[in-house]
């Protein structure tokens, strides 16, 4: 019965540990000064760095001005080029996520609202920025 009780343990330690660990607020710029948002990092079982986006209040690009088309996820390591990972889409209740894995351990991850979403560059606006150090 012990041995059982130890494997359960084991088993919901090993679990926790591929889940998200740490949070970080995001801070928005003024274009979208009501938008509030947070990142949680954590680590897959290859030891990559897990990262969810939470983002709520943010306002539907194509209404900020000058309007755009989309907010684009960007990950970018001291002294190394910006990388596109995708986009940031929001609902109807001007909320939005976004996930993805990634090898590096310390980066910053920005967001910006584009007007071309397959753009490899940032060119449109930074709305949130954050420093993550796993």
């Amino acid at each position: 019965m012990n041995v059982r009780i130890a494997a359960m343990l084991l088993v919901g330690m090993v679990a926790s540990s591929q889940g998200y660990a740490k949070k970080y607020p995001l801070a928005a710029t003024s274009v979208v000064p009501a938008a509030r948002g947070k990142i949680e990092t954590g680590k897959d079982k290859n030891g990559n760095t897990k990262l969810k986006l939470e983002a709520e209040h943010l306002a539907e690009p194509g209404k900020l001005s000058p309007p755009k088309t989309a907010y684009v996820v960007w990950l970018q390591e001291k002294d190394a080029a910006p990388e596109t990972q995708g986009q940031l889409r929001v609902d109807k209740n001007l909320k939005g996520t976004f996930e993805t894995t990634t090898p590096l351990k310390s980066f910053d991850v920005f967001v910006t609202a584009e007007s071309d979403p397959a753009s490899k560059q940032p060119n449109g606006t930074e709305v949130f920025r954050v420093t993550v150090q796993d």
